[in-house]
């Protein structure tokens, strides 16, 4: 995941088109960006598109043209087919900022759109797990960030920035070890106050307040684990872009995180109509993430066949989508499977499931769970 390295994550402050300096311009710029968030992918082109003809040598509808392969990239993040265009779109943003940086090298619209294009070109390379060029460029990017926060300190776009390097810095290498070999090349962050500067951005942030509110719920949501407060994120998110599927998700793991079941069945299930309408981005993973919590509804409820209905489902998704390992969910589905049989008295089925659980990787307690109810048959009451 692209916020392991948090260093990486400079970017997403940086792409404030205020530094285009053209108010009409601006105004398609604005337009794209919320197709952009919709994921109207051909909507949103066409605004960057006639953003790049009135201003062909400024680097704004580059990057934004990139911003549009960036979504459709992390809406389906196992196809890895667009990364070169992607990659190459930056590289084409970078060499028009350093074009402009030799005629001045305090020119900011080119320190903010280097700045980003560094930023997501890392988070690219963290997303393909090739964690020494997500650093290096992370690294590159960095002082830019800082003298382009330098040239505007009241610039609440750049806060955005300031406050995904802050608050990563100082809470990724706590929580995967692995990271500090790299963050030594980088200044420690900050947790409180790169709260402080998401929260400030996602208010507001003239361009980026949408992506300042989005990071900030993945902060509180996986992170602070401050439930209540990443909820009306979520529905903020949902509510201005019902097309996006990443915000839908988020908005039933906030209800799932909290457990309010009835949410949790009008959120999947809406989810799961758009899979079979095959609405952009509603894949197979996505489908695989609905049966799971559906499934894990019906339990609640009581409604053990709808229960298994949506469980079978997640595991058949499962072992087709888990290339590598079997992630979490294919453990827990597998555990909850055999919960179910021990509550209908299928005891051989129940310790079949439960040793399924003991050979996949242990994730939230399956393990010493299936071995419990191996010596022991579950039981709801």
């Amino acid at each position: 995941m692209w916020w392991v390295l948090g260093a990486v994550a400079l970017s997403i402050g940086l792409c404030s088109g205020q530094w285009i300096g053209d108010s009409a311009v601006e105004a398609h710029t604005h337009r794209g960006i919320e197709y952009v968030c919709n994921l109207s992918f051909d909507s949103a082109r066409a605004e960057f598109q006639y953003v790049r003809r009135q201003k062909p040598e400024h680097p704004a509808a580059y990057f934004f043209l990139a911003m549009v392969d960036w979504w459709r990239i992390i809406t389906d993040l196992d196809n890895t087919s667009r990364d070169d265009r992607f990659l190459s779109e930056l590289d084409r943003v970078i060499d028009l900022c350093d074009n402009r940086l030799k005629k001045n090298e305090h020119d900011t619209a080119a320190l903010f759109f280097k700045g980003g294009a560094l930023g997501f070109r890392g988070r690219l390379h963290g997303n393909r797990e090739d964690w020494v060029q997500a650093a290096s460029d992370g690294r590159a990017a960095l002082p830019i960030v800082r003298d382009a926060y330098r040239l505007a300190p009241n610039n609440h776009d750049v806060l955005l920035g300031m406050g995904i390097y802050d608050y990563y810095a100082a809470v990724v290498p706590e929580q995967y070890p692995f990271v500090k070999p790299f963050m030594i090349f980088f200044p420690k962050g900050n947790r409180e106050t790169g709260l402080r500067e998401l929260r400030d951005a996602a208010v507001r942030a003239r361009y980026a307040n949408t992506e300042a509110t989005y990071v900030l719920l993945q902060v509180l949501q996986n992170f602070e684990k401050r439930y209540d407060e990443a909820l009306p994120l979520a529905q903020k998110l949902h509510g201005r872009f019902p097309d996006n599927v990443i915000f839908h998700k988020y908005l039933g793991r906030c209800y799932a995180s909290i457990g309010n079941w009835a949410e949790i069945e009008r959120t999947y299930s809406q989810i799961l109509e758009h899979v079979r309408k095959k609405k952009p981005g509603y894949d197979a993973v996505v489908e695989r993430e609905a049966r799971y919590y559906l499934g894990l509804s019906a339990m609640n409820g009581a409604d053990y066949p709808a229960a298994l209905e949506h469980f079978y489902r997640t595991d058949e998704l499962s072992r087709s989508i888990d290339r590598k390992d079997p992630t979490g969910f294919m453990v827990l589905t597998n555990l909850k499977i055999g919960l179910i049989y021990d509550i209908q008295k299928k005891r051989s089925l129940a310790l079949v499931q439960y040793g399924k659980v003991l050979k996949m990787d242990d994730c939230q307690d399956a393990h010493r769970q299936a071995e419990q109810y191996m010596k022991t048959p579950y039981a709801k009451f």
